[in-house]
């Protein structure tokens, strides 16, 4: 518990080690590993918070058009965070079959990373269906402790993490930083790479 560990990390397929992580164990325990009857991620399944992770930090290196974007992705726990939702926008996922909106199907990549302009957050369910997008999260925990400086996109994932049991990803459009949330806390922070 009173180790730290260390990663170094890079794009696939670029060559480059871009990202360094420093993990304080003691801290992180309750967060990663689980309790006798709990998981750290819920009912979301590791490669579709891995996907996730990646196409926000591949949105954090390359924008949209030149653009910086900036989104949330809100994973697990379908139902109950269905219920806090509103969408901002007919939701373009409604009406295809599960094997056409899985986050985990390269072919649907460029469809997420499109859809990440719209304001809104994604609704991800633990198996990588994507249910919606432009979803508006209505919640009724206030969140203390987050750091300072982060806006709305911080706070709703904040809230929602806290009043359901999710994760949530989100990237910043000013900052480029890729942030992932679990009960109401921010627990990783990936700073963008540098140019």
């Amino acid at each position: 518990k009173k180790d730290k560990v260390v990663g170094i990390f890079g794009v696939p397929e670029s060559g480059i080690l871009d990202t360094l992580m420093v993990i304080d164990v003691e801290r992180e325990v309750p967060t990663f590993l689980p309790t006798q009857n709990d998981t750290p991620l819920g009912d979301v399944e590791p490669q579709v918070l891995e996907r996730v992770l990646q196409i926000a930090t591949d949105l954090a290196r390359e924008g949209r058009e030149g653009r910086p974007v900036g989104t949330t992705f809100v994973l697990g726990d379908s139902e109950r965070v269905q219920a806090l939702a509103q969408q901002l926008v007919i939701n373009p996922f409604r009406g295809y079959r599960d094997e056409e909106r899985s986050i985990l199907d390269p072919s649907l990549e460029e469809t997420i990373k499109e859809f990440s302009t719209i304001d809104g957050a994604f609704i991800v369910r633990g198996d990588g269906v994507v249910l919606s997008a432009g979803a508006y999260l209505r919640t009724e925990k206030e969140v203390d402790g987050l750091p300072s400086g982060l806006g709305a996109r911080h706070t709703a994932a904040g809230a929602v993490t806290a009043q359901t049991d999710t994760l949530a990803v989100v990237l910043s459009q000013s900052t480029g930083r890729v942030s992932l949330f679990k009960g109401g806390r921010m627990i990783l922070s990936l700073e963008p790479p540098k140019p």
